[in-house]
């Protein structure tokens, strides 16, 4: 008996962490962290140059120096988060992870996860399960990125895509959306570093998978 439940737990200790995050999923998450964070601090130094609000950013959490290398680090980092967007976008509803880890969202299940989150009672038991309130967050954010994208598009080329600029209903208006998008992506990106902390798990879980 003592020999066979030693085989057991050398069995139990010998069967690996089950995967979480696949390599791709981590990939892409690192890039785009990466891409996203140049993204935001260069933008706010275009924003400087020509303010929409009766505010500016302090040149030390801005990036280029001047608004030309801004704008060169703004198109560097576009281009790479545009290609690693649309890998993981592929990726996602290729490999089906989209259906199986977004859906469905129902409002009842917002409603009782949020509670839940706000009195402490959220589980985070199963890294690989999203609660309803990570699938709305996660599934916004994804539009969100594709939106910020299309106004920055047609802001970058109003004249050759003057047909994406008028489903903006015009270029100042473009200039708008682009920062309530990126305001939304730095809520998101702070909520998102919050829950990673809070529970470390799932920070590890991106790094190493599992």
């Amino acid at each position: 008996m003592t020999s066979l439940a030693v085989s057991d737990h050398q069995t139990e200790t010998a069967t690996p962490a089950k995967a979480i995050q696949p390599v791709w999923v981590r990939m892409v998450h690192w890039i785009n962290a990466f891409a996203m964070l140049l993204m935001i601090m260069s933008g706010w130094q275009i924003y400087n140059a020509s303010p929409l609000f009766g505010f500016t950013f302090s040149r030390s959490i801005t990036l280029g120096g001047w608004l030309g290398g801004a704008l060169l680090w703004h198109f560097a980092a576009m281009w790479l988060l545009m290609v690693n967007g649309l890998i993981y976008l592929a990726l996602g509803f290729a490999t089906g992870r989209f259906r199986k880890k977004l859906l469905p969202i129902t409002p009842g299940g917002v409603i009782a996860d949020t509670k839940a989150a706000l009195t402490f009672k959220l589980s985070h038991d199963d890294l690989s399960k999203y609660n309803s309130v990570q699938k709305l967050l996660y599934t916004g954010i994804i539009t969100v990125g594709v939106v910020i994208v299309l106004s920055g598009l047609s802001m970058w080329k109003p004249v050759q895509l003057h047909w994406l600029v008028s489903l903006f209903g015009g270029y100042d208006i473009a200039r708008y959306v682009h920062f309530t998008c990126m305001a939304l992506i730095v809520a998101f990106l702070v909520i998102h570093v919050a829950l990673a902390l809070l529970v470390p798990k799932s920070l590890r879980a991106m790094i190493i998978g599992r």
